[in-house]
């Protein structure tokens, strides 16, 4: 039964996206899990990814927060340079290229800051990354309201979960931090985010009157961000929203309870058989 339930609702995504104008992703932290990154879901969850911060009683939004940049910055830069230099290594998983071979307009609307979406071939000017990218830097002060591009090799001592060298601010000398927005945050440089959002402002605005379908994937409650904007627009512009959750799909016009791969897998079979991709 629960394999007839999950068909029915493969066909009636498939339905609407033959139906589709054009095409909305938006993803969260879930959207990485079939290419082998951490989701930090639940306490229990980061510490597993990060066992020195359980040793240290630090959750995620403790650890992830600019204090820690001016109070013990070699801690900082072992947990963001760890993350940098896995997100380098890390492939995109075959659902990106999926979602990429679409025939339809698309943009994409991400919480994530790993650059996956562009290491899979996204046109990084049909992108948003509402939290920042690691893959630049701004300074902690900020001095300026300027950011560049990451090109640093961080260093980790793992067993004392240190950062051997710490990236510099290219205008005043004073340790850098990546370019993300963090919990407690008021020294985000918003330039590259605020330009991404004119180009998706854009780009709605070209849309409207459109029938656009919105793809939601790996977006969780705990950080809303995504799964507001996609029920706002439900409601703005009538759109139709696919959630896609392993755990918590419900809310969506078609809530579909799998993970990313598994369901974009299955639409690409369904979309094959109907002859609307090759």
């Amino acid at each position: 039964m629960a394999q007839e339930k999950i068909s029915k609702l493969i066909g009636l995504f498939a339905d609407k996206i033959e139906e589709s104008d054009a095409i909305l992703i938006t993803a969260g932290a879930g959207m990485g899990v079939d290419s082998g990154l951490p989701d930090f879901r639940g306490v229990e969850g980061f510490w597993r990814a990060y066992p020195i911060a359980k040793k240290l009683g630090l959750r995620f939004e403790e650890l992830a927060n600019p204090y820690w940049f001016e109070k013990d910055p070699h801690l900082a830069w072992a947990f963001y340079g760890h993350r940098l230099n896995l997100y380098r290594k890390t492939q995109p998983h075959r659902g990106f290229k999926i979602l990429l071979n679409l025939p339809y307009p698309k943009f994409v609307f991400t919480s994530n800051v790993d650059g996956q979406f562009q290491k899979a071939g996204f046109h990084p000017g049909k992108i948003v990354e509402i939290h920042g990218s690691i893959h630049y830097l701004q300074c902690t002060l900020p001095c300026r309201e300027e950011i560049w591009e990451n090109r640093e090799e961080i260093e980790i001592d793992m067993e004392n979960f240190r950062a051997l060298n710490l990236p510099k601010c290219k205008f005043c000398g004073r340790v850098a931090r990546p370019n993300i927005l963090m919990f407690g945050d008021w020294n985000f440089v918003e330039v590259r985010v605020n330009r991404q959002l004119l180009n998706f402002e854009k780009w709605l605005a070209e849309m409207e009157g459109k029938k656009i379908t919105i793809i939601e994937i790996g977006a969780g409650k705990a950080v809303p961000t995504i799964r507001r904007l996609g029920e706002k627009l439900r409601r703005q512009m009538g759109a139709t929203l696919i959630r896609i959750n392993p755990r918590e799909p419900e809310g969506g016009d078609i809530p579909i309870p799998l993970g990313a791969l598994s369901a974009l897998e299955f639409l690409e079979m369904e979309l094959k058989k109907r002859g609307v991709i090759e």
